[in-house]
Parts: C-alpha cells; sequence; structure tokens
C-alpha cells in the first residue's frame, strides 16, 4: 500500500489512496479460490499479441499451471494475435491459450492496428464475469500480475476496475538497468493530465499499465480507444460511470518487458494527448480542475526501506509576467530615456 500521501492531494484522492491500494499478498490465492467458489464469478484472461513469440509462451504456460491447473482461479485463457507475422500464435496454443484472430472477430467491422481494438474485440471472444487484460511481452513473468489483481473484484462487489501497481526498471540493450527509468510516457504525459484535470486519479502509480481487470458489465459499456490511448481513456470514463470508490490498485511487485524507442514513444504520447484532449471536450474540463486552486502533480518511488510506495506531490506552478511594455517602471524609463 502505498505510504500516507501528502496534504496536497485532494481529500478523496488521499483517502482512496488509503483505501483502495494493496499488495498482492494481502490476499493468498486460497481465499480467492473461496471466494471464487462463493460467488460464482467465472474469470477471462486475454493476452493482446503482435509479434510475441519470445514471450508469450512462457506467460501462457506460468498462467495455466498457476492459475488453472493448481489453483483453478482462471476459467478462461485467450491470446488475440493482432497480426502477427512471426511465430506468436503457434506458441501461444502450444503452450496452452486458446488463440483468436483479430480479423476473425466481428469480420463485418474491418479492423483498425491499435491495442485498443484488440481489447474491444476480445469481449465478444470471451465469457468471463470478470477480465483480466496482460500485455504479452513480459518477461520473469509472476501469476501475481493475475490473482493480485483479480482479487479485490473477487472479494469486493462494490470494486469495478483494478489496475497493477508495480517497479518499472528500464533495462537497455547494453544491459544497464536504471531502477525507475521506465514508464517514461506516464511520468510526461499521462500523469500530469490526471493531476491537472482528473485530480481524483492522481493516486494511481501505473495509470498507463497494461495489466488490469474488470468486470463485464463495466467494460461492456465503455467506449475503447482503439490505440495506445486505450487505458487512459478506460480509467477516465470508468470514474465518470462508477465512480472513485469503484476503481483500485494492486502492488505485484516488477514488471520486466520490453522498451521502445524515442519516436515510438512519441508516438505513444501524441495518441495519449488526443485521447485525453477528446475526453477534456466532452466532459467540459479544458481548463485545470476547478477543484485545484493552485494544482499539483503527485509522482510515486518505491521506499526502500518500507517497500511501499510513497506519494511526493510537487506545485504545478503557471505564473506568467505581463508584456515588459504594459510595466509602468518600463514605460517610464523609455520616456526619461
Amino acid at each position: 500500500m502505498p505510504a500516507e500521501p501528502t496534504p496536497a492531494l485532494l481529500p478523496q484522492a488521499a483517502s482512496w489512496l488509503r483505501r483502495r491500494s494493496w499488495s498482492a499478498t494481502d490476499r493468498p490465492v486460497h481465499a480467492l479460490l473461496e471466494a471464487k467458489q462463493r460467488t460464482g464469478h467465472t474469470v477471462s484472461v486475454v493476452l493482446p499479441a503482435l509479434d510475441e513469440e519470445a514471450t508469450v509462451g512462457d506467460i501462457v504456460r506460468t498462467i495455466r499451471r498457476e492459475l488453472m491447473e493448481r489453483i483453478p482461479l482462471v476459467d478462461e485463457l485467450v491470446v488475440v494475435d493482432s497480426g502477427s507475422t512471426d511465430a506468436t500464435a503457434a506458441v501461444a496454443a502450444e503452450a496452452g491459450a486458446r488463440v483468436e484472430h483479430r480479423d476473425a472477430i466481428l469480420p463485418r467491422l474491418p479492423a483498425v492496428p491499435g491495442k485498443g481494438e484488440v481489447l474491444w474485440r476480445s469481449l465478444l471472444v470471451t465469457h468471463g464475469d470478470i477480465v483480466c487484460f496482460v500485455d504479452a511481452d513480459l518477461r520473469e513473468f509472476d501469476p501475481a500480475f493475475v490473482s493480485g489483481i483479480i482479487g479485490p473484484l473477487l472479494t469486493d462487489e462494490s470494486i469495478h476496475l483494478v489496475k497493477a501497481m508495480y517497479d518499472r526498471p528500464l533495462e537497455t540493450e547494453s544491459g544497464a538497468v536504471v531502477p525507475a527509468g521506465g514508464g517514461r510516457v506516464t511520468e510526461l504525459v499521462a500523469r500530469p493530465l490526471l493531476n491537472l484535470h482528473w485530480p481524483e486519479l492522481a493516486g494511481f502509480v501505473q495509470p498507463l499499465g497494461g495489466e488490469y481487470a474488470a468486470r463485464r458489465s463495466l467494460l461492456e459499456r465503455l467506449p475503447f480507444p482503439t490505440g495506445y490511448g486505450v487505458e487512459l481513456g478506460l480509467l477516465v470514463d470508468a470514474l465518470e460511470l462508477v465512480g472513485l470508490d469503484a476503481l483500485a490498485q494492486v502492488d505485484v511487485g516488477v514488471r520486466h518487458h520490453r522498451h521502445q524507442d524515442g519516436q515510438a514513444l512519441g508516438r505513444m504520447a501524441a495518441t495519449i494527448y488526443r485521447t485525453a484532449l477528446e475526453r477534456l471536450d466532452r466532459t467540459h474540463r479544458l481548463k485545470a480542475s476547478a477543484d485545484l486552486v493552485h494544482p499539483h502533480l503527485t509522482q510515486f518511488t518505491r521506499d526502500p526501506d518500507t517497500r511501499e510506495f510513497t506519494a511526493h506531490t510537487h506545485p504545478v506552478t503557471a505564473l506568467e509576467r505581463p508584456p515588459m511594455h504594459t510595466v509602468p517602471e518600463y514605460a517610464k524609463r523609455r520616456t526619461d530615456g
């Protein structure tokens, strides 16, 4: 659970951060299985995949072994291939997933490129009451990425969407590791946008993370941006539809994955910014939230001693000085000249 936030967070965001943030270890898998059997909820796991033959097999095998065979938490494991040119589909099927092809789902509507398109179409080929999305490029995959985020949905009917939170080290091709260097688009684009316009969501540690779970009853009512903006769009729209208290986050440790180059991150940032602008226009939030007289930016770091995420809040200043020719002292200097 993140440590006590600084007072600059909105009161409702600070309260949410304390009450709706957990660790995966807070809900042991056996307790989740009991809750699943008691409620009768079914769980689908979806991996959107494009040219991920190097990693998708290990993820599928881990989920099958740990969460379907050893402890039957997951009822359905589906890889949706969005046009891979490598052996992604074959590797996923051999590892034990059901493979669906993006273009074969809802063929009357031509598919467009993008992760959000794949996630949206996956609702047509899955059946679980709870749908869990997991990126297919993860390495050193831990089953807690699934069990951790479906846990609150199995044990608390008031929760509708759960995001994973984790450390994102930047692992370079040379082998160097920057402990908190991943998530660059999150820090440079998404977090400032959310803090300024949707400050209720400032407590999310990884708002753009690709690992999250939600009730089908929520997902089927949300629009899905077709590209990289899907995570921000779903989070913002879920806030509007079900409210902050229906959202939660769970700490699942460390996320290891392939990092993209600067130009790819630029394209991602532009798509996310456009997704935000469309929602700002739709909900009349084009100015920074009226709730914030003095806007702030909340960022998170992992405390090395407690291993909890600690919130750090900084003012976002936008003070401007007037054109110099309007300053009386400047005008006087010119006339005295």
